[in-house]
Formats: C-alpha cells, sequence, structure tokens
C-alpha cells in the first residue's frame, strides 16, 4: 500500500515483452474509473534503439518511481492502476549487466503492490521497435515468477485472448 494513502489499492500490471500489458492496464483503469501509470520506459527508450546503459536502466527507475508518485493523488475509487513497476528495471539490470544497483533493490523492498497481475505469454508476439526478446518470452515468465515469490508478493497469472483476459484480470482483482 502507499505510503501517502493507505487505504490505496496498487494494482502492477507485469510480465515479458508483448504480453497485453498496457491494454490490460488501461481497460482496467477505464473500468474503476481511475488512473493508470503508464511505463516511463517506454517514451524513453524511443531514441535508444535498443542500445541501453545502466545509466539508461537507473533513469528509467527514477522516471517511474518519480511518475507513479506524480499520479498517486489523481486515484480515485482508492484504486492505483500501474502499467509496469521498477521490478522490470531489476529484471532487464539483471539480464542485461548481471546485476543491479542497490538503490533500485531497496526501492523495490519499499514499494509494495497489493496485487500484481502476471500477464501470460499466451498471447501471439506483436513486432515492436521497443521490443528485443521474442525468443525469449518463457525465459522471462520464469524470471518473474521468481522475483514475485522472492518478494512474497500477491499475484495471478493473467491469461486468455481479447476480452477473456480482461474478465479474467477483473476477476483476480475482485478475488483480491
Amino acid at each position: 500500500m502507499s505510503t501517502s494513502n493507505p487505504e490505496l489499492m496498487k494494482i502492477a500490471v507485469v510480465g515479458p515483452e508483448s504480453t497485453g500489458k498496457s491494454t490490460i492496464a488501461q481497460a482496467i483503469a477505464r473500468h474503476f474509473n481511475t488512473v493508470c501509470v503508464p511505463e516511463f520506459a517506454r517514451e524513453y527508450c524511443k531514441n535508444l534503439h535498443n542500445e541501453y546503459t545502466l545509466q539508461d536502466e537507473v533513469n528509467m527507475y527514477y522516471g517511474q518511481i518519480a511518475l507513479e508518485d506524480t499520479l498517486i493523488p489523481l486515484a480515485y475509487n482508492n484504486m492505483l492502476i500501474c502499467d509496469t513497476t521498477i521490478l522490470t528495471v531489476k529484471i532487464w539490470c539483471d539480464h542485461l549487466f548481471g546485476d543491479t544497483p542497490q538503490e533500485v533493490k531497496n526501492e523495490i523492498q519499499q514499494r509494495p503492490y497489493d496485487l500484481f497481475l502476471l500477464m501470460d505469454i499466451d498471447l501471439p508476439w506483436e513486432e515492436d521497435p521497443l521490443r528485443d526478446f521474442p525468443e525469449q518470452r518463457e525465459h522471462f515468465m520464469e524470471v518473474w515468477k521468481q522475483e514475485l515469490n522472492q518478494l512474497n508478493a500477491r499475484y495471478a497469472i493473467i491469461s486468455g485472448l481479447g476480452a477473456e483476459r480482461f474478465e479474467n484480470a477483473l476477476k483476480a482483482i475482485k478475488s483480491k
């Protein structure tokens, strides 16, 4: 729960590339008439041509937490939907650079979410210039599970195509 509003339910939509995170996050936010924190890295990476440095990852970390903190006051119905979290920065840092800066690891421990919706890899891959690893989706799905389990995070794997995926996400939230 957020330190600024202990009654605020924070739901994070996470998972490997091309699993419908943004689509589901935005649809859930509309359904609950609240704000969706967008993925800071999407805009940040547009001009990097898939060549990231550790400093880029740290910049994305700071951008994501600033964006989330800025949008918390705009959350309605005591719910904030996050299209990814800084845990993504850790996963990419570990994968690309072999480790993650301690400040990122520390903040992950201090920034809990009430529920993670882990998007399954059952959607077909969609090309996007900001996506890097179509052949490693199974690997990253396992990495996400490991990271969430290490946090003792409450999460649900969300599968299904189209409206079924959205309905499964809603069921997971309502069962929270």
